[in-house]
């Protein structure tokens, strides 16, 4: 990478390990790498889904968990589903409901209870991303012949057996999220 003239070498965790992979455990050097590589797809999907759709990764995360559930969730169960707090998903619900891709509805029994779902412009605008989220993906991977993908699969399935393993298949706890 080059800023006013001169070069400037971008440095991650993994590369930094790797100048003395001797000096660290195997398990922290693959651990490393995974994040990395799912730290660099993460990035560019976002700049993409700014770029071509002015919107964010998690407001397309929201959109898809409502594609998924036509009849639309309760806002807790969207928040629970989402991993992030509870506060995230009222102010993403609040800004999809501005631009009327989703329809919120409060309950008649509950009053703190809020169904979220797709609108019809909602679920036409999705459709779009995640066309689009699908071929940006296929892109990023294509250089990785579909056997090694094959492979890779089924080890991090190995992988995800064992954290759940050693967790007890403890569910994470909502975390925040970037911009919304």
């Amino acid at each position: 990478m080059s800023i006013a003239g001169r070069k400037v070498e971008t440095v991650d965790a993994e590369s930094k390990v790797e100048e003395s992979p001797q000096d660290h455990r195997m398990e922290l050097r693959l651990w490393l790498r995974l994040l990395t590589c799912a730290n660099m797809i993460e990035t560019e999907i976002r700049r993409r889904m700014r770029a071509c759709f002015d919107t964010t990764l998690p407001r397309f995360d929201m959109m898809a968990q409502l594609e998924r559930s036509p009849d639309g969730l309760l806002l807790g169960e969207l928040s629970r589903r989402m991993m992030v707090s509870n506060g995230n998903v009222t102010g993403l619900v609040d800004r999809l409901v501005q631009e009327g891709l989703i329809d919120r509805q409060i309950s008649p029994t509950d009053r703190r209870a809020a169904r979220v779902r797709l609108t019809e412009d909602g679920r036409a605008t999705f459709a779009k991303m995640a066309k689009a989220h699908s071929d940006w993906i296929a892109e990023l991977l294509a250089d990785m012949p579909a056997r090694d993908q094959d492979v890779l699969l089924q080890r991090l399935g190995s992988l995800k057996s064992s954290v759940q393993s050693a967790t007890g298949g403890a569910i994470p706890e909502p975390r925040r999220r970037g911009k919304t």
